[in-house]
């Protein structure tokens, strides 16, 4: 082969080789794009789980107690002494105070009693009773403290005083009776004027009554309590204890205007105490004088509780409900057609239920209906229109009367989640904050604890699949 010969070269075309691998991982690329496309453009719906919860909505008064309350002036002077404690419940023909020329003297200790002219007294310490009492009342006030009533101070003093004297009240009144059995000159006892509670302090309001109450008064700053004090010097016709005679009392507060017209239609409220935190209901009356609102708050028991105090720390409990809370967000309402109860059947080879309708000519048929609520008071049932074609009719099994599905009602309710699609759930509100509410728990036709359901209602349709 000499060098100027040419090479003939032929090219082949190239066989293409089919590889199982790239064609699945095309059909797995294809499917991962399609998905992630259907994810990006889809509606996407938060969830959120119904747990248990409640709403308080209360608002804070202080107001002043009104009582039958009636001062009793000594018979005579000299020293006066008291046979009860204050707070206790005396009748008629008990002895109340004693009047003697001389100062007393008691011995806690000994049980002794003597006159005496320096009016000093043993020293006893006070019971481990005694302390949880007193710490008790230091920590209430302490609570509740408010430099603007700094005055209240002074009633905490009286409430120590008492706690620490009424142990030894007993002793006195012993000692006392003693004095009197053995003829003791120089001393004579008193009853009570009538049936009541004892209390050793007048303030003036006595005679005050709800319609006496004016701003100034609520304000208290000009307001004084004198106590009345055992050995004391009195001089006949002197107020020596006061006796409040009836269990009934009342408690005035001054309201906003947008708070009277809040409870204007209320006949009675739930109030809470501060002092002990208890909590009871009172019959409500509402008035308007000199430009402003007052509310009558009035109890008929538990007056003995608070028989110390003239302004007394109150709430006024608007709402106080327990149940499952739920976004207001969630919450929508949806059109339901209203049937009488007696026309829902079941299906006895499916057991589903369902009504009868009327079909072509007399024909009749059944269809399955799930029923979202159910009035016990009306007897209706609420079936969802999307079930039945417009000009339906539901055939009553036992009479054949029929009842055209045309009637509808609104209800409020949420979309429940729980099982990847979406379905409404019927929810009875009792009572709202700004942002949740509160719906009744344990109802046949609405949510339970633990519920999952959308968080944005209007955003979803019954049947809508969730992602």
């Amino acid at each position: 082969m000499s060098g100027n010969e040419l090479t003939n070269i032929q090219v082949y075309k190239k066989k293409w080789n089919i590889n199982i691998g790239t064609i699945i991982f095309g059909i797995i690329f294809i499917y991962l794009l399609f998905t992630i496309l259907a994810y990006v453009t889809a509606r996407h719906i938060t969830e959120y789980e119904v747990r248990p919860g409640s709403i308080l909505r209360d608002t804070a008064y202080t107001g002043i107690i009104i009582r039958q309350e009636k001062v009793v002036a000594s018979d005579a002077a000299g020293y006066i002494n008291y046979f009860a404690a204050e707070g206790s419940k005396v009748g008629g023909k008990s002895d109340v105070y004693c009047i003697s020329r001389r100062e007393l003297q008691f011995d806690d200790e000994s049980g002794a009693a003597s006159g005496t002219d320096d009016g000093e007294e043993t020293a006893k310490d006070i019971s481990s009773s005694e302390q949880a009492s007193v710490l008790s009342a230091v920590q209430t006030f302490s609570e509740n403290f408010q430099e603007e009533t700094f005055d209240d101070v002074y009633t905490l003093k009286k409430s120590i005083e008492n706690v620490v004297s009424t142990t030894s009240a007993q002793v006195r009144k012993d000692q006392l009776s003693a004095m009197l059995k053995s003829g003791q000159s120089g001393i004579a006892a008193y009853p009570a004027s009538e049936d009541g509670i004892l209390l050793y302090s007048t303030d003036g309001y006595e005679d005050l009554k709800p319609e006496d109450v004016t701003q100034e008064i609520m304000s208290r700053h000009n307001y004084q309590r004198k106590d009345l004090t055992a050995n004391a010097k009195v001089s006949a016709g002197d107020p020596v204890y006061k006796l409040v005679t009836g269990e009934e009392w009342s408690v005035v507060i001054e309201l906003s205007a947008n708070m009277s017209q809040e409870l204007k239609d209320k006949d009675n409220v739930k109030v809470r105490f501060l002092k002990d935190n208890q909590t009871t209901w009172a019959s409500l009356s509402i008035s308007q004088r000199d430009g402003a609102y007052w509310g009558v708050l009035t109890f008929d028991h538990s007056m003995i509780r608070y028989v110390q105090e003239r302004f007394l720390d109150i709430e006024l409990i608007l709402e106080d409900e327990t149940g499952l809370k739920i976004p207001k967000t969630s919450v929508v309402k949806k059109d339901f057609y209203l049937l009488p109860e007696d026309y829902l059947i079941q299906n006895t080879e499916t057991g589903e239920n369902g009504i009868m309708v009327q079909g072509s000519g007399s024909d009749m048929m059944f269809r399955t209906a799930d029923v979202y609520y159910r009035n016990n008071d009306t007897g209706m049932i609420y079936l969802d229109p999307a079930s039945f074609e417009k000009g339906t009719a539901a055939v009553n099994p036992e009479s054949s009367e029929t009842y055209p599905l045309q009637e509808k009602e609104s209800l409020p309710g949420v979309y429940n989640i729980n099982k990847g699609f979406a379905v409404f759930r019927q929810v009875k509100i009792l009572c709202e904050s700004d942002e949740y509410y509160i719906v009744e728990s344990g109802n046949e036709y609405g949510l339970s604890n633990y519920d999952h359901i959308a968080l944005v209602g209007k955003n979803v349709r019954e049947d809508d699949v969730v992602f």
